[in-house]
C-alpha cells in the first residue's frame, strides 16, 4: 500500500466504487460526488478547486431584494416570460454603465442562469437557416455547453483559441465562416477555464467577420469585470468591460449573477440581445414558432415552453443588486476581487513546487490573477496527473473535457479556497514533487 497525504486504499475503493474509469476523464459534477464521497470517508478536507462556484456570501442587497418582495406575496404569482419591468430597466441601464453599448429593455431577458440562457440560444440558432447547421466553439470552454448541444441533437465544432490569438484569430475563424455552415459562435470573455481575455482587437475581428457573414455571436460574461488587471467597476466611467457588442450587431450576451453577486443559488441570470437581432426576422423561424422575428419567437416560443419564466421573487433580488451597482452604491468588483489574490498565492506554490502555468500570456501580457488558472507537472498528462492528484487532498478538472488542444492542462478555481488552507496545499505540492521527481531531459 502506497502512502499519500489521503489514505491510499480508502482514495481507491471509493474510486471503484464511483465507476469511473478515470478520475482524469471525469466531468466536474462526477468529480464532486467522488471527493464528497472521499472526504466523508476519511475526514480529510480535499483542496477543492473543481467547481466553479461562489467561495464569497451572496450579495446582502440581493438577499434583502428578494426577501421583501416574498413578503409582498410575488411567491403566488406567476411572473412575466420576458421579466418584470423595473429588472428589464436595470439591466439595460447595467449595460450602457460598465459596457457602453445601447439595448432597449425588450432585450433584456432574465433567465433560469445563464445555462437556460444558452439552451435556449442554442435551441433558436439552429433553427435560423435551413442550410447552416453549425455551432462554432472558440475553446477551451465550458464542457456543458457541448453537453447542451448533444442533447439537444444539434452540431458543432471547435478550435482552441491558443494558438491563433491576435491577427491570426481573423484567417482562422473565417475559415470555418466560408464554409457556409456557422450560424453562431460561442466563446466566454474571461475565458473559462483558461482565464484568457480577448484584446479589443481580437473582439473587433470577431465583429467584423459576424457582420460580414451574418453570423450571431454568443459571449460569455459569466466573470463580468474580473480582468483585476483593469477596474471595471465605475458606472459610466470607462474602462468598460471589453465586448464584441461594441463591433457588431449580431450578438447575444449572456451575464451571470453566479459569480459577479455570488448568487448562484437562485438561478437568476441574463440574456441581453442586440436590438439588431431581437428585431431581425427569419423565414425558416416559422417552421418552429408563431412569429419569424427573433425576439418573439425567443420568448413566446423558447422561454416560454423551457419554464414559463424565471423566479419571481430572483427576479427582484437581481434588480436590487443591478440597481445598486447602477447608482454607484455597489461595487461588485471590489466584492470578488479575493479570488485574484488567491490566484497569485496558489500559482506561486505550483510553481514553486515543479509545476507550470498552461495559458500563462495574453499574447504578449501575463494572464491575469483571477477565478481560474491551469497548471502542468512536467512529463505528465492530464489525465495521469488528475489521476494522482487526488490522493494527496487536491482535486480540479482536465482541460481534456473543455476542448482544450493541451493535454497536459488541468484547471483550477480559487474560488472555495479558503486563507487557511494554503499551508495544507503547500506541504500537498512539496510531497507531491518529492514522490515524483521531475526528470531533466
Amino acid at each position: 500500500m502506497r502512502e499519500t497525504p489521503i489514505h491510499f486504499e480508502t482514495v481507491k475503493d471509493k474510486i471503484k466504487l464511483s465507476g469511473l474509469k478515470s478520475v482524469g476523464r471525469a466531468s466536474i459534477r462526477e468529480i464532486k460526488k467522488l471527493v464528497d464521497n472521499i472526504e466523508k470517508a476519511t475526514g480529510e478536507r480535499y483542496i477543492r478547486m473543481e467547481m466553479g462556484i461562489p467561495g464569497l456570501p451572496p450579495s446582502k442587497i440581493g438577499v434583502q431584494g428578494q426577501i421583501d418582495a416574498l413578503k409582498k406575496g410575488v411567491a403566488a404569482k406567476y411572473p412575466d416570460i420576458h421579466g418584470v419591468q423595473i429588472l428589464k430597466d436595470e439591466i439595460s441601464r447595467f449595460v450602457k454603465l460598465f459596457m457602453n453599448i445601447d439595448v432597449r429593455d425588450e432585450g433584456c431577458l432574465p433567465t433560469v442562469g445563464s445555462m437556460q440562457g444558452s439552451f435556449a440560444a442554442f435551441l433558436m440558432l439552429g433553427r435560423l437557416f435551413k442550410e447552416r447547421d453549425t455551432t462554432l466553439f472558440i475553446d477551451p470552454g465550458f464542457p456543458v455547453h457541448k453537453m447542451q448541444h448533444r442533447v439537444l441533437g444539434l452540431k458543432f465544432d471547435s478550435f482552441d483559441v491558443y494558438n491563433y490569438r491576435g491577427e491570426k484569430l481573423r484567417e482562422k475563424l473565417e475559415s470555418y465562416f466560408k464554409t457556409g455552415k456557422i450560424h453562431s459562435v460561442l466563446y466566454s470573455n474571461p475565458n473559462n477555464p483558461s482565464w484568457i481575455c480577448f484584446t479589443e482587437d481580437e473582439l473587433k475581428v470577431i465583429g467584423e467577420l459576424a457582420t460580414k457573414y451574418n453570423v450571431v455571436i454568443m459571449e460569455d460574461l459569466a466573470y463580468f469585470g474580473m480582468d483585476f488587471r483593469k477596474d471595471y467597476s465605475k458606472p459610466g466611467v470607462p474602462p468598460y468591460q471589453p465586448t464584441v457588442a461594441r463591433y457588431t450587431d449580431n450578438y447575444i450576451l449572456f451575464i451571470s449573477s453566479s459569480k459577479v453577486f455570488s448568487y448562484a443559488g437562485e438561478r437568476i441570470g441574463m440574456m441581453v440581445i442586440s436590438n439588431n437581432l431581437f428585431k431581425s426576422r427569419y423565414e425558416n423561424l416559422l417552421e418552429h414558432y408563431p412569429s419569424d422575428e427573433f425576439g418573439y419567437a425567443m420568448v413566446f416560443g423558447t422561454l416560454y415552453p423551457l419554464s414559463s419564466g424565471t423566479s419571481h421573487s430572483a427576479q427582484y433580488a437581481l434588480t436590487a443588486m443591478l440597481k445598486a451597482a447602477n447608482d454607484g452604491e455597489l461595487n461588485f468588483v471590489d466584492e470578488v476581487i479575493d479570488y485574484g489574490r488567491k490566484a497569485k498565492i496558489m500559482k506561486k506554490l505550483f510553481i514553486d513546487n515543479g509545476f507550470e502555468i498552461v495559458y500563462h500570456t495574453d499574447i504578449d501580457e501575463p494572464i491575469a490573477d483571477g477565478f481560474y488558472f491551469t497548471f502542468s507537472y512536467p512529463g505528465m498528462h492530464a489525465e495521469e496527473l488528475l489521476d494522482e492528484l487526488i490522493y494527496y487532498g487536491i482535486s480540479a478538472i482536465s482541460l481534456l473535457i473543455t476542448g482544450s488542444e493541451r493535454s497536459e492542462g488541468i484547471r483550477a478555481c480559487t474560488s472555495l479556497i479558503q486563507n487557511d488552507q494554503m499551508v495544507d496545499l503547500e506541504s500537498r505540492l512539496f510531497r507531491f514533487k518529492e514522490d515524483h521527481p521531475i526528470t531533466i531531459t
